[in-house]
């Protein structure tokens, strides 16, 4: 039984890493688009644009912008119906409208051309939501390795981080010789190893938290798995959350400790709002980073393709280590919630996590705003910690602060309504093009001083342990 939670384990890692955030690697695959002259009947003389996938052309790297920002865009205001669709049918289902949407996804692109370039807006859309909707059914597999849970879900995240290297590697592949139809194709293909993890590795409903004793799942799953309610001691109230087989009475861990918690409580609650806060001026950093990237290093290094190509090598490479990162944020959880003895130990725990996301995005964000081309070393580093973090922490923050029910809905809330923030990015890129001269400066700076409100949330999480202490004793 625990090989088939380890392997379980580490065949979700290996299906966010190669598959479910690959949108994020969009710098790699928008360099072999531009060779591929996706969109170059925009440029102004298109019959003396070269096949350079660093030509300057600002109206192709804004077609090139906005297909990453709907992507981005669908990616959250997509994940409460899907979260939704997972809190009420269940693993199975879900999957397998997962791995369907993002099956059309990799055959648009493969079948696209620089003639149907306009195909790239709903491939992108698609592929989004089938990651993200294989993303969330993979975080509940921490819920297989008690108190490691928070480190198990902040993996699952950097993973998902991680998985922009696969744009990394069509690059590599498509530099060899390899096309962009052939590596798509057999993209496609891998969709026979979701089914089969869909199967015999994934719950047909949900895994439980807390574990019961001799809980099984896949095709062989026992038809026991259900306990039955149990009475909890020590004054903590029961919630019921969805097993295999029926219904479990668990300990709340949460904040929100009355019966019964309705999904409208948690969401009018100060906990909630002010994580969308954090959550959403980090978020709204990163993607513009990300979207400005390749015409940012265009402009810097003068369009020298091999400049570009480097630094965008680079760049993919660096996200990879978004896997090694993330951990490091479930563990400084976990670790701080031996720190407190009461029933707001999880919750407190989560203080550190949330002001030390806060503070790495700062310094992003510092680092950004430097327009010279060795400084982006420094920059890859910060963003994909800061990332790994901002991601992890989120999941982290919801499934501790919130009851286990309402987890999927909450995770799609505040992805969606982050979503609204983000449609800052167009009214940005045309700020920058029309009014900047393409130098992303001032927004830079606007971005580093909006980050200051992402402090606020762990200061108010404090508040609310605090409060809470204090009305107890």
């Amino acid at each position: 039984m625990r090989f088939q939670h380890f392997f379980t384990l580490l065949s979700g890692l290996v299906e966010c890493m190669f598959f479910a955030g690959v949108l994020f690697g969009w710098a790699s695959l928008v360099f072999v688009l531009k060779n591929e002259k996706y969109f170059q009947d925009l440029c102004p003389s298109p019959g003396n644009q070269s096949i350079n996938a660093t030509d300057s052309c600002s109206q192709q790297d804004e077609q090139f912008s906005l297909i990453f920002t709907v992507a981005g865009l669908v990616n959250n205001f997509v994940t409460l119906p899907c979260g939704y669709i997972f809190d009420h049918f269940g693993t199975a289902v879900t999957r397998f409208i997962a791995i369907s949407i993002y099956t059309v996804a990799t055959i648009l692109i493969a079948l696209s051309n620089e003639d149907i370039a306009i195909v790239l807006f709903p491939a992108l859309a698609l592929l989004t939501t089938g990651g993200i909707l294989l993303m969330i059914t993979n975080m509940q597999v921490g819920n297989l390795f008690g108190s490691h849970r928070s480190t198990v879900i902040t993996l699952y995240n950097g993973a998902f981080d991680s998985s922009s290297v696969v744009f990394l590697i069509v690059k590599v592949l498509y530099q060899n010789g390899v096309s962009l139809r052939t590596t798509f194709l057999f993209i496609t293909c891998c969709s026979v190893w979701h089914i089969a993890r869909t199967l015999f590795l994934m719950p047909n409903t949900f895994f439980p938290y807390p574990l019961p004793e001799g809980y099984s799942y896949g095709l062989k799953c026992k038809k026991n798995n259900a306990s039955k309610p149990t009475t909890i001691s020590n004054g903590e109230e029961d919630l019921a959350i969805k097993t295999e087989e029926g219904q479990l009475s668990i300990n709340s861990t949460s904040l929100l400790e009355t019966k019964d918690v309705s999904f409208i409580s948690c969401v009018r609650s100060s906990l909630f709002w002010f994580h969308f806060i954090w959550l959403s001026v980090m978020q709204l950093r990163h993607y513009m980073f990300i979207a400005t990237l390749n015409p940012t290093l265009t402009r810097l290094s003068g369009g020298d393709p091999l400049t570009v190509s480097h630094y965008t090598n680079v760049f993919a490479v660096s996200q990879f280590c978004g896997i090694l990162c993330a951990p490091w944020n479930g563990i400084i959880i976990d670790r701080f919630k031996g720190k407190y003895k009461d029933s707001t130990a999880d919750l407190h725990s989560c203080v550190v996590s949330l002001a030390i996301t806060a503070t790495q995005c700062m310094l992003f964000s510092i680092s950004a705003t430097l327009s010279i081309l060795p400084a982006f070393y420094a920059t890859f580093i910060l963003q994909v910690l800061n990332r790994s973090f901002l991601y992890g922490g989120n999941a982290a923050f919801l499934s501790i602060a919130f009851p286990n029910q309402h987890f999927g809905k909450l995770f799609g809330l505040v992805m969606s309504l982050s979503a609204v923030v983000l449609l800052l990015q167009y009214p940005a890129f045309y700020i920058i093009r029309t009014h900047l001269q393409s130098d992303p400066l001032y927004v830079d700076i606007t971005l580093l001083i909006l980050g200051l409100l992402a402090f606020i949330h762990p200061i108010n999480v404090f508040r609310v342990c605090k409060k809470k202490a204090v009305s107890r004793e």
